[in-house]
């Protein structure tokens, strides 16, 4: 599935999906996958993600616009 505040926020910081596969010690190829709802999310990348922008999950997933 694709969640559009994952990439929001990425752009948002100026962040390309390099410096995210970085960050969550994937592949760009892989990152771009999850960013484009090829392959499913995991749990600890998203976290990951979560932790580093200070917001919380539900907010990377869409299911509020709370970003805390």
């Amino acid at each position: 599935m694709k969640y559009k505040n994952i990439r929001s926020i990425r752009e948002d910081n100026d962040l390309t999906q390099q410096k995210m596969a970085e960050l969550l010690n994937v592949s760009q190829n892989t990152y771009s996958q999850y960013e484009s709802g090829k392959i499913e999310w995991t749990a600890s990348s998203l976290i990951k993600i979560a932790d580093y922008f200070n917001v919380s999950v539900d907010y990377l997933l869409d299911r509020t616009k709370s970003k805390r």
